[in-house]
């Protein structure tokens, strides 16, 4: 047997921890859960070196070993580009060189196809949207549009920022940096009027959900989506309401009181997918499965769904206000207000330490750019 047979044949039975492929000269062999080894074979008959790279994976498929430096394929692709040009495709390609299960297609909102869906229609909320196809058909017939805009829609290439609501925002003057970028997300009621110099002026879409959503109607800014996110059957029933302008009825069941009237057009109102609250919690995070229904601890916070919708749809991803640093407990946890970072209690809900664990994997890696460093 000549020796690369026999170097193959000893790999034969590892092929069930990982899967094996070629390049450039070398075997690359991903193993979960072992400690990277580089095994080097030099036999006399042989004028080159045959190197196994063994890729170590941690149990939700991520790259154990993160650095920020670009693959030579990605290197090949970006390197050449200036300083401040929209890379197309470049969070979807690093991400996939961390977590190689990351497969991009995945729609931002839903549209009148939702229930091919696959990975979503045979879930309930907020994982999916299983019995309420209904009422979901009945708001996307009167929304009737189902993307960012013409505009937004024909770029080939668009920079996106997730604005988190993070008291860290405070006194660092990113407000222009903000604004430059295509696409501005902003969560829930965070305001944006007095407070431009730090978190900017601009806003593409703002995505909440019954209890988060501003109630002041003219607290609402002009010229943006308002993206509904899901997280109980009851909340597409306050959406449809105020679609279509209705009476705001049956307010038992929400946690906190909510907004009466949203000041915005049916055309100006989209359905966020609820994949991305699913691949965030199981796939990202690793957060109970708990039978495919909400429970303690298994939903994943909004920026973090916000930013998981990003990587699929945003060539280029950054984030600002995000972090709780448990370590300053008087300083402020939302910029717009004067609420202490020692209010922050145990949720019932979130699972806020697993959760940084993924953000950091991703900082770490340079998938997504933290303009505040607070992940």
């Amino acid at each position: 047997m000549k020796p690369t047979h026999k170097l193959l044949f000893f790999l034969c039975p590892m092929l069930v921890l990982g899967f094996i492929y070629y390049s450039s000269g070398m075997l690359h062999l991903p193993v979960w859960g072992q400690k990277t080894r580089k095994c080097i074979l030099q036999p006399a008959a042989f004028t080159y070196n045959l190197c196994i790279h063994l890729s170590v994976y941690d149990k939700q498929g991520f790259l154990l070993q993160l650095d920020t430096k670009l693959s030579q394929e990605l290197t090949y692709k970006y390197g050449n580009l200036s300083d401040g040009v929209c890379k197309p495709g470049y969070a979807a390609a690093k991400m996939t060189a961390i977590y190689p299960k990351f497969i991009k297609p995945a729609p931002m909102f839903l549209d009148r196809n939702f229930k091919r869906l696959a990975k979503v229609n045979s879930y309930l909320p907020p994982f999916g949207f299983k019995t309420q196809e209904r009422i979901i058909d009945s708001i996307l017939t009167t929304t009737k549009n189902y993307g960012l805009g013409e505009q937004l829609d024909s770029r080939s290439c668009k920079r996106c920022i997730i604005v988190g609501n993070g008291g860290i925002l405070s006194n660092k003057s990113l407000g222009s940096r903000i604004d430059e970028y295509d696409v501005v997300v902003r969560l829930n009621e965070a305001p944006v009027s007095g407070y431009g110099k730090d978190v900017g002026t601009k806003t593409t879409m703002r995505i909440t959900y019954p209890e988060g959503a501003i109630q002041k109607p003219d607290s609402y800014e002009k010229d943006s989506l308002f993206v509904f996110s899901a997280f109980k059957p009851l909340d597409f029933k306050w959406l449809r309401q105020m679609v279509f302008k209705e009476k705001l009825k049956g307010t038992e069941g929400f946690w906190k009181s909510v907004a009466h009237y949203v000041p915005r057009e049916p055309t100006e109102i989209r359905i966020l997918n609820p994949y991305f609250i699913q691949e965030a919690a199981f796939q990202f995070i690793g957060l109970p499965f708990n039978n495919g229904l909400m429970g303690k601890g298994n939903i994943p916070t909004l920026g973090t769904v916000a930013i998981t919708m990003a990587l699929h749809n945003c060539d280029e991803v950054a984030v600002a206000g995000f972090g709780y640093d448990m370590n300053t407990p008087h300083a402020p946890l939302h910029y717009y207000e004067t609420v202490k970072m020692s209010a922050i209690k145990e949720s019932w809900t979130h699972n806020i330490a697993k959760e940084k664990e993924f953000l950091r994997k991703l900082v770490r890696a340079n998938v997504i750019t933290d303009l505040t460093n607070g992940i």
